[in-house]
């Protein structure tokens, strides 16, 4: 995932996915050869050269000031997820030594009491790549209940939520819009992508999907770049039947990040995860593995 690559892939497939009436570009009815806009028209619109933006989409300049790149942005009516994903792909290279490697990170003792006090709500703790790093009784049963309770103790044989969805059947089935939710996870992963270019796990996790799974390969060769933040799914749970929640996204923004299942009350759905609760019964925290001094690290 080299960062010159992906701000021209990035950049172009989202001019392919611009139309000429999008953004009232006049065609006078002539037949184009690609779809969406020529270079030249989106550095018109943004206010560059032609020829500074052709060399800004084949990788050649990085050096893109943050002006430009809000210009750029504009032009292709970007969204605040996506501008930011094309300023982190700018800098990428610039931000941090290429041999440093991401920080492991850790459950820490705050979010286990947080784990520990949403008993009664579906929750589970991911890491940058997706990784399960913990999550409670009814989060485990909502979101992966044939998968074991507790993983063995490499962090590479965690359960991983974006190869769940792509490559389980279980989790497949588990959402009515299927699609949806693994676009949402790829534009998330598009994200964590940029902002860690150097992630070698990381880069062996998308390499993986690609390789297993057709679905994920044209997803993410779109380049739909989407933060993770508040969605509302309809579940087909083998246990309690459909239901539908509000997954959200309960971030610091320095860490691995809980992410909760909750249902409007008096709704059939909040009655569907009340019996799921009683089905499995009360319980703690199902720890992926056990902390070690108040914390867990992934590599």
């Amino acid at each position: 995932m080299n960062g010159k690559t992906q701000l021209g892939d990035f950049l172009q497939a989202r001019r392919s996915q611009l139309r000429p009436e999008d953004v009232e570009v006049r065609t006078y009815g002539e037949r184009r050869r690609v779809p969406g806009l020529r270079r030249e028209e989106l550095a018109l619109l943004a206010g560059v050269s032609a020829s500074y933006y052709t060399r800004l989409e084949q990788g050649n300049s990085l050096s893109a000031s943050a002006e430009v790149l809000d210009a750029i942005a504009g032009a292709l009516r970007l969204s605040e997820s996506e501008r930011q994903y094309l300023h982190e792909l700018a800098r990428g290279d610039r931000r941090r030594p290429r041999a440093r490697r991401p920080a492991p990170e850790r459950l820490t003792e705050a979010t286990r009491q947080l784990l520990d006090m949403l008993e009664a709500v579906p929750a589970i703790v991911l890491g940058r790549r997706s990784d399960v790093l913990a999550w409670n009784r009814l989060g485990h049963a909502l979101f992966a209940g044939h998968v074991a309770p507790d993983a063995p103790g490499q962090p590479s044989d965690r359960p991983n939520m974006a190869r769940l969805v792509f490559l389980d059947l279980h989790t497949r089935e588990l959402y009515a819009d299927w699609t949806s939710k693994a676009r949402a996870v790829v534009g998330n992963l598009r994200l964590v992508a940029a902002q860690h270019p150097e992630d070698a796990a990381l880069h062996a996790l998308v390499g993986e999907l690609t390789a297993k799974s057709a679905e994920f390969t044209a997803m993410w060769a779109d380049h739909r770049v989407k933060a993770s933040g508040a969605a509302r799914y309809l579940m087909r749970h083998p246990l309690v039947g459909p239901l539908t929640v509000m997954q959200q996204t309960l971030d610091n923004g320095v860490g691995p990040h809980v992410v909760v299942a909750t249902a409007e009350a008096g709704s059939s759905s909040r009655a569907a995860l009340t019996l799921l609760a009683q089905l499995t019964a009360a319980g703690g925290v199902g720890d992926l593995p056990a902390p070690a001094e108040h914390g867990v690290s992934v590599g």
